[in-house]
């Protein structure tokens, strides 16, 4: 009777959750959020995590998601406290100014079912004409699938249970992607997904292209080298 109990959990679960962070971001939420309700009318479950917003953000998802939750602020907590709710087989941690393909859900059901891997990511493609922004992205696509880090611009996903085998995300203010792909590839090669997702490209934008990426990688190569991600956080937010 428990196993039968235990299968008929497993197979109710839906495939797919999406967990989304956000802290003020409720002018971006209606427009996000509907264009993801094709994949809640699908079966799979979004789950939106607030980081304890001064706006109205923890309002506003909760026309939009089947669970919205407040959690620290710091997206490797909001990320993990999302992870603790979610039913999904399947783990896909999206940021709120991210778009995903058409079909993703599909996408991902073939390619994981086709695949021994059990994690992995999509393409990124950055929103704007510049051509440097497209020579970003095909540099960010080309090193994640090199190194088998994946950052958190490139949607990343992971089963149910191998997320919950290594503990899910680090409560990190900063690198938090990083870190939980280090954990991951330790299991495995990530599966690098030739769809793309579509994100915003503000922050390259506001800070400058050659800029941003170059405390990006100054950034990522401290962290390497062992520098404490407090520290890392207090300079990337100037706080």
């Amino acid at each position: 009777m428990l196993r039968k109990s235990f299968f008929f959990i497993i197979m109710n679960r839906p495939f797919l959750s999406i967990i989304i962070p956000v802290y003020n971001e409720a002018a971006l939420i209606p427009l996000a959020l509907s264009r993801l309700q094709i994949y809640r009318q699908a079966g799979h479950e979004l789950i939106v995590v607030d980081g304890h917003s001064e706006d109205n953000s923890f309002t506003e998802a909760q026309a939009w998601a089947d669970k919205v939750v407040k959690s620290p602020k710091g997206r490797g907590k909001q990320l993990h406290s999302g992870a603790l709710v979610a039913q999904g087989q399947v783990l896909l941690f999206l940021h709120i100014d991210t778009e995903l393909p058409q079909d993703a859900d599909a996408i991902l059901k073939q390619q994981l079912n086709a695949s021994s891997k059990h994690w992995g990511r999509f393409r990124v493609r950055l929103q704007g004409e510049d051509w440097r922004l497209k020579m970003i992205a095909h540099m960010m696509n080309w090193r994640s699938c090199l190194t088998g880090m994946v950052t958190g611009d490139q949607t990343l996903f992971v089963r149910r249970q191998l997320y919950f085998e290594i503990g899910g995300f680090p409560p990190l203010p900063l690198m938090e992607d990083l870190a939980i792909s280090r954990l991951l590839k330790a299991q495995g090669r990530a599966l690098c997904l030739s769809a793309s997702v579509k994100t915003s490209a503000r922050r390259w934008q506001q800070q400058g292209l050659v800029k941003t990426v170059l405390l990006m990688w100054l950034y990522r190569f401290l962290w390497w080298l062992g520098l404490d991600e407090k520290t890392l956080a207090r300079w990337y937010y100037g706080k």
